[in-house]
């Protein structure tokens, strides 16, 4: 978690120095287009100093309030920067399209193409460590931020492209334009945000996290584990809770079903990559079930092995043993 809290940190300060940066280049230029790169770098600041609070607060132990931690928190950080950055676009379309009817001069347009330019490029190599470390720390809020530094990227290259544009072609008009192009482009953006923070929050199923369990489980399947099904994932910040049904022999005492459900844990937390707590109800096998179940040496079977159902998005997350349909 210190690392998390490090990256940010470093994040925020960089993001401070670029701001002010573009925002100098501004008053160079008097270019609404660099406005929009400087109006959008409040936001990374913002969003910056939000995300380091989540991420101390999700760092926070579990107490009889929060059973299940204070992860969830990093989901809103993402939506309050999704917000901040729709706001920023919004804010950019509107000015830019009055500014279609008022234009005014621009000027040193190279100077400030150069200092957009150098930003962005800071920006993108910060963006991409950020999105590396979320992903490798399991964090929504750094690998969000580290995203919208990416978007960043995208803007000032085309303001790079923009900016050179207008030194050849000095039409009045085109600087507001382009100021509404890059603003549409940063609302899009901010809704993708927007839309991801919504989901987790709302515990939207991650199809890609069910996936990665269920492939673990597959090639770590046992004779003794017949079938897994109810599979519901929730992700908390960097932790991920799991629940399930498993069938297993009914003969098996006690001792062997927690040892059973013990396995299945230590496999997923050591293979899946990510932390997981996992609840497992145990449910006994029935006779319907002997023709799908591999145990070897099975005392009660009632007939023989005719089919192996592979365990997959279908029937792993129904409520259903695997014979049901």
């Amino acid at each position: 978690m210190q690392k998390k809290r490090n990256i940010i940190v470093f994040a925020l300060i960089v993001s401070v120095a670029l701001m002010l940066a573009k925002f100098t280049a501004y008053f160079i230029t008097s270019s609404n287009f660099i406005l929009t790169d400087a109006a959008e770098s409040i936001v990374n600041v913002i969003a910056s100093a939000f995300a380091f609070y989540s991420i101390y607060l999700a760092s926070q132990p579990r107490d009889i309030n929060h059973p299940y931690g204070h992860g969830k928190v990093e989901f809103f950080s993402v939506f309050i920067e999704g917000t901040l950055i729709t706001i920023a676009g919004i804010v950019i379309v509107f000015k830019g399209t009055y500014s279609l009817f008022t234009p005014h001069e621009v000027h040193q347009v190279l100077t400030g193409a150069i200092i957009i330019g150098v930003t962005g490029a800071i920006n993108g190599l910060l963006g991409f460590y950020m999105i590396r470390q979320g992903k490798s720390l399991n964090s929504i809020t750094l690998e969000a931020d580290g995203r919208h530094l990416l978007t960043d990227t995208v803007t000032s290259g085309g303001l790079v492209v923009g900016l050179t544009l207008m030194y050849f072609l000095p039409y009045a008009w085109l600087d507001s334009a382009l100021s509404i192009i890059v603003g549409i482009y940063i609302i899009i953006t901010g809704y993708k945000l927007i839309r991801r923070s919504v989901g987790g929050l709302m515990d939207e199923a991650d199809f890609e996290i069910v996936e990665q369990i269920i492939k673990v489980l597959n090639e770590q399947r046992k004779e003794e584990w017949i079938d897994v099904h109810n599979l519901r994932a929730q992700k908390y910040g960097h932790e991920l809770h799991i629940d399930c049904h498993m069938t297993l022999p009914n003969y098996f005492d006690l001792n062997r079903v927690h040892d059973e459900v013990k396995l299945v844990d230590k496999i997923v937390n050591t293979e899946a990559g990510i932390h997981t707590e996992f609840f497992i109800h145990s449910d006994p096998c029935i006779p319907e079930c002997c023709h799908y179940c591999g145990m070897p040496n099975c005392p009660i079977r009632s007939e023989a092995k005719t089919e192996d159902i592979p365990w997959n998005m279908d029937n792993v997350t129904r409520n259903k043993k695997h014979f049901e349909k």
